[in-house]
């Protein structure tokens, strides 16, 4: 059986690299092309870049950062934020982005995400769901890091990601953002229930357990920050990975 990928969900703000708790009060953890640079001699699976500003503040994606951290990057990288429409989609991929990371602007429309995925194929677009517990214990889907809700059903948004030909599924609590106290695992098992592709879970993972707990409830693959990016109770700055997790 082939092991679950773990991998590392790195947030840039400006030039730099932050941390979030439930997507707010970022925190400046370091610069990230040494962080990519680290992350590439431990040999992490893959990595994930997300843009926290640009979608809500209207910006294209930074491509001088991005080709920057993608000439550091020896494993798969994949970028998020403020990607609009194909043209930037091309640009990323010119950059060396292998996925890139649709969200905000999907629930606005799907019809740019089918006309990417009919050039550059489905392996190369990741259907970002970004979620909120309701007060009644439901989920609701918020867009523009977590400021807006987007008005629609999380069932039926996934649904039209998957039919749009998105190749996976990144799933990421607000809520369990930076806590390290494990994966919303009733959110997992709700997504993968009727899921034709695989799905990443993001958001909480403070262990290696919490990592397994997220592959024994349905998801292909684990996402962490914090995890990678902070050490013991009183979160000193020391990235890591190993290689060498199996799940």
């Amino acid at each position: 059986m082939r092991r679950a990928r773990v991998i590392p969900c790195l947030l840039i703000q400006g030039n730099g690299l932050v941390k979030t708790r439930k997507f707010k009060d970022p925190v400046y953890v370091g610069d990230p092309i040494n962080a990519m640079r680290i992350f590439s001699d431990k040999e992490a699976d893959e990595i994930v870049v997300l843009d926290i500003d640009a979608s809500k503040r209207g910006f294209e994606p930074n491509y001088e950062l991005i080709s920057e951290m993608a000439g550091e990057a020896f494993m798969p990288m994949a970028y998020g934020g403020g990607v609009t429409n194909a043209e930037q989609v091309r640009r990323l991929i010119r950059c060396g982005i292998e996925k890139v990371v649709v969200n905000s602007a999907s629930v606005r429309s799907m019809e740019w995400i089918r006309e990417a995925v009919g050039v550059f194929g489905s392996q190369a677009i990741v259907g970002a769901v970004d979620v909120k517990k309701t007060l009644l214990g439901g989920y609701r889907v918020v867009t523009r890091s977590a400021t807006e809700d987007a008005q629609v059903d999380l069932d039926h948004h996934i649904a039209n990601l998957v039919t749009a030909g998105v190749g996976e599924i990144f799933i990421n609590s607000v809520d369990r953002d930076g806590s390290m106290s494990g994966y919303d695992l009733q959110l997992i098992q709700r997504v993968v229930r009727n899921l034709s592709v695989p799905l990443v879970a993001c958001g909480g993972a403070g262990t290696v357990e919490h990592l397994a707990e997220g592959v024994r409830n349905g998801a292909s693959a684990v996402a962490a920050g914090s995890m990678f990016v902070f050490h013991g109770k009183h979160r000193a700055v020391l990235i890591n990975y190993s290689n060498e997790l199996s799940l």
